[in-house]
């Protein structure tokens, strides 16, 4: 589905430096076949200067922000991540597209990135604001008087925007596998204008190719119809509701930003490892991060599916789906770390399953404190396993050896857990 977003965004760019040469367009369609040679070779300029960006883009950024993430400083990959977004606009700018369209191809390619998340989470703050100066300065640019003149072709031409919007969406989401209700959540909240709507007017009326007054009656149209999103949200909840459940298709499973029922994994060393690969071995979703930026890049050139981010921000765990995960694993090298997780995942979800490994007894018990379902004691573990060996070794039977060791091992658990008056049971 992404692609053909991608193929639509880029078509719908090139129109830019196409307005832009309307003069010589002009003057090539006397010609005919001059005016198609001159639009061709325009349209070509614009993809090979997309295509150069993205090239590029894939070339450098998982190594620039490998060397910012071994920095561990929040200013320095805020820095990176405004570096790349205004570089691709300059870099869009100068080969005669939109500075918007560049920031966009940006976005696309961190997202497609380990660092997703964690750029998602460092420009959380300036999404608001930003946001709202848009929308601002578009109000601020809107006449009104249009709707109270024309209150029919306006509002018409609203609603046949979104028409036109859905039914292509539609058809886009059936052809990459989505169900018809999938289709149907899709399509409708999407119909509406977008932002792009305005870049496009923009480079319209500064080419001479619409007129001021139709270019003002065009945007309050598009602003009305980005008005309808939440009631077309909710329209489109109330009718996937009606309609009998479809078989789910893979396309209908969340994508990654989405994550529900999947257990969020912290730290993938020896142990989170060898986790993980039990709960895949009874088909559990995992979602799996980790600070440490060289394990990172390496995990993942051996295939594993492992994000970086700082997970001691409470902000960064809801982005990786906290509020709709399963279970919380923990399983890093700093003790620490692991209590301030444990406490924030508590705070925020105090149903949440949170496994966490420990350093020891104590450390065991702080987590227990701190809300953990399970503390598991790194020496305690090793010397129950350490006597399953033995005793099984010397022929003591299996099926005793493996009570005994669950019946030490839940021992242990009662003294380690709390009381309800704060002390060791």
């Amino acid at each position: 589905m992404s692609s053909c977003w991608i193929v639509l965004l880029i078509g719908q760019s090139t129109l830019c430096p196409c307005l832009r040469n309307r003069h010589h367009l002009s003057q090539g369609a006397a010609g005919g076949v001059n005016g198609l040679s001159e639009f061709a070779f325009t349209m070509l300029g614009a993809f090979a200067a997309l295509a150069f960006i993205i090239l590029v883009g894939r070339a450098v950024l998982r190594p620039l922000f490998h060397q910012v993430a071994m920095t561990r400083s929040t200013e320095f990959f805020m820095a990176a991540c405004l570096l790349v977004v205004v570089g691709a606009g300059i870099a869009a700018a100068a080969a005669g597209l939109s500075m918007a369209l560049g920031a966009f191809i940006a976005g696309l390619l961190l997202a497609e990135t380990e660092y997703r998340r964690e750029v998602e989470t460092t420009i959380e703050p300036f999404k608001g604001l930003l946001l709202g100066l848009f929308f601002v300065s578009i109000g601020a640019s809107l006449d009104l008087a249009h709707v109270a003149a024309q209150p029919l072709s306006t509002m018409g031409m609203a609603i046949a925007l979104i028409a036109c919007k859905v039914l292509i969406l539609l058809a886009l989401a059936r052809a990459s596998g989505y169900s018809a209700p999938a289709s149907q959540e899709i399509a409708l909240p999407l119909g509406p204008g977008g932002e792009f709507a305005f870049v496009m007017i923009a480079a319209a009326m500064a080419a001479n190719m619409l007129a001021p007054a139709d270019g003002a009656h065009i945007t309050v149209a598009v602003t009305l119809s980005m008005m309808t999103i939440p009631l077309l949200a909710l329209f489109a909840s109330y009718i996937v509701k009606l309609q009998p459940e479809a078989p789910v298709s893979n396309a209908d499973i969340a994508p990654e930003g989405e994550e529900s029922d999947h257990v969020i994994f912290v730290g993938y060393g020896r142990v989170g490892q060898l986790v993980t690969q039990m709960l895949k071995r009874h088909n559990m979703r995992a979602l799996v991060v980790d600070g440490d930026a060289n394990l990172v890049r390496r995990e993942r050139a051996n295939g594993a599916d492992v994000s970086f981010g700082d997970t001691t921000r409470p902000d960064f765990l809801r982005l990786c789906g906290l509020m709709n995960a399963r279970a919380l694993v923990l399983t890093m090298d700093s003790p620490r770390a692991i209590e301030i997780i444990t406490a924030m995942a508590h705070r925020e979800r105090p149903d949440l399953i949170i496994a966490a490994r420990a350093r020891d007894a104590h450390h065991a018990t702080v987590l227990y404190g701190l809300g953990a379902t399970d503390a598991i004691p790194e020496t305690i573990e090793a010397s129950l396993q350490l006597s399953e060996a033995l005793l099984v070794g010397i022929g003591v039977p299996m099926g005793h050896v493996i009570a005994s060791i669950h019946e030490k091992r839940d021992e242990y658990r009662a003294m380690l857990q709390p009381s309800a008056d704060g002390a060791r049971v």
